[in-house]
């Protein structure tokens, strides 16, 4: 792209058009684990094949796949945020992957939970515990990159937690713990639903909230990316893998019989199993 062009727009998921930013997609690759060279090859390469008006989805499909020519593991740690967004289309996948989150930082957690609160009962995604504190979580996942959990997701959800943490207060064995309330998304939330957290103590989890410590740096610390990061497998085979509660790449190796059910031959399951094993790999 020449010094004429670096003017061009794009035109985001919501349809609004913006200009071209280089520094948005060095900064996603960089974050993806490559390097200089795999940076520039990358972004020369899809900026000599843009054209104004380009969409942001075109623009990530096109570096992915000069990305994944380069380096397939830094390739599925690039498409991180889509693999996600494709963890659906029930909720479940996203409650677990939370959870294993949580073990990752200490915490025993337990996905699925009815909850009597101080007046009426609650089904809780995930309860995450240690020996200072319980945090009672919400899990709010969607496929569209672009939905924002507004502030009434805060609202529900605080008015919720407080029931239950009533009850809390005076269950025997739990005297001195602290109750946190939070909502996990893998998409944003409003900023009105953010200074909502921030004034009653609800944690926000979202794919870029809190920053320096949001849902994408749980992922990249733990290493636990999900099973649809890989190219490796099937759309299909992904699908069902994830009904059948594998969820995660660090899984796989523990769960080659559901491999060999999808039909698999060995030779794609050793091909599966090395990407999975290569992706999680720091």
């Amino acid at each position: 792209m020449n010094q004429e062009n670096l003017k061009i727009t794009v035109t985001k998921h919501t349809g609004e058009k913006v200009i071209y930013e280089p520094g948005k997609l060095q900064k996603a690759l960089f974050q993806a684990g490559a390097n200089s060279d795999q940076i520039k090859a990358v972004q020369q390469e899809v900026e000599n094949r843009m054209v104004d008006g380009m969409s942001t989805k075109k623009i990530y499909q096109t570096a992915y796949r000069i990305l994944k020519k380069l380096s397939s593991k830094t390739a599925g740690r690039y498409r991180l945020k889509q693999a996600v967004l494709e963890m659906g289309p029930s909720g479940y996948p996203f409650e677990k992957l939370i959870g294993k989150l949580f073990e990752f930082k200490g915490y025993s957690a337990g996905v699925g939970k009815v909850v009597q609160g101080k007046c009426v009962s609650h089904e809780v995604d995930v309860i995450a515990k240690n020996e200072n504190e319980q945090i009672m979580v919400e899990c709010k996942f969607h496929r569209d990159p672009g939905y924002k959990s507004n502030v009434k997701i805060p609202l529900y959800i605080h008015s919720r937690f407080l029931d239950v943490e009533s009850a809390w207060k005076i269950t025997p064995g739990l005297e001195n713990l602290h109750f946190t309330g939070m909502v996990a998304t893998n998409t944003r939330f409003t900023e009105d639903a953010i200074t909502y957290g921030r004034c009653t103590g609800l944690r926000l989890l979202s794919w870029d909230y809190p920053e320096g410590d949001s849902l994408k740096n749980w992922i990249d610390q733990s290493g636990f990316h999900p099973i649809t990061s890989l190219s490796s497998l099937k759309k299909s085979h992904k699908q069902k893998l994830l009904e059948n509660n594998v969820v995660l790449c660090r899984e796989l190796s523990d769960n080659k019989e559901e491999l060999i059910k999808l039909g698999m031959k060995p030779d794609q399951i050793a091909r599966v199993l090395k990407e999975a094993a290569t992706l999680v790999s720091q």
